[in-house]
């Protein structure tokens, strides 16, 4: 290495071409320098432990074995190559509701962050979990985030580089309250659509029982005048 200075976004030396170690930040899971005392995303003070792992999970782009770290008290697998993270179910739940914890006591109202609105890839690419081999389905996080995640519903969630902290921003900023928020709509929508289709059925079962009644009514009107005829004549 050359010893050249280097943005904290840069994964690699631009005028030697080196790669520089970077690791999680424990609370927005922005990648930083490794050995950096404090985050140059949040300013969070570092404490992250790399782990000894029982058993491999491979990297679903690179295909090589990640690395074991705990992150504050969140266990992840971090990619050394592409800087991905892979996050067990388990362990996103808890920082999802950290998170949302954290916004609600601070009384947080910021706009969010310009940078959360990515590119959806346009070429599209399924990954393998790292835990059972199958495909993962590609999910628009909370639907509104604008961040397209790997998920394997029964093990975890890969986040490709940086996108695990453009998520942290997306809670913090309100995402999941707003998420929710438009669900409760649409399920009050649908419950409205039904409603509507279900009296417009009321209302066409009714027209057409009065109308058979009159069917049935002038029917019977027709039979017996022919019968009063046919004793006349006869």
């Amino acid at each position: 290495m050359c010893g050249a200075s280097a943005s904290s976004n840069a994964t690699k030396c631009e005028h030697c071409g080196a790669r520089l170690a970077t690791i999680a930040c424990p609370s927005c899971f922005g990648m930083i320098f490794q050995g950096a005392k404090f985050c140059s995303h949040c300013g969070a003070a570092i404490n992250r432990t790399e782990l000894t792992a029982a058993d491999r999970e491979l990297c679903p782009r690179c295909k090589i074995n990640m690395k074991a770290v705990l992150v504050g008290k969140t266990h992840l697998r971090e990619c050394s190559k592409c800087e991905g993270i892979w996050v067990d179910a388990a362990s996103l739940q808890k920082i999802c509701a950290d998170r949302e914890e954290q916004s609600a006591v601070l009384g947080i109202a910021a706009p969010m962050a310009t940078d959360l609105v990515g590119d959806i890839e346009k070429n599209i690419r399924y990954v393998p979990c790292p835990v059972c081999s199958k495909l993962m389905n590609r999910v628009n996080f909370a639907h509104c985030s604008h961040v397209v995640v790997d998920v394997c519903r029964e093990h975890g969630t890969w986040f490709d580089k940086d996108e695990l902290r453009r998520i942290v921003e997306f809670i913090r900023a309100g995402g999941l309250e707003k998420a929710r928020e438009n669900e409760i709509a649409e399920l009050e929508e649908q419950r409205r659509r039904l409603k509507a289709a279900q009296m417009g059925q009321a209302v066409g079962a009714t027209d057409y029982s009065m109308g058979s009644g009159f069917y049935n009514a002038h029917h019977i009107g027709i039979s017996a005048l022919a019968s009063a005829l046919d004793s006349f004549w006869s």
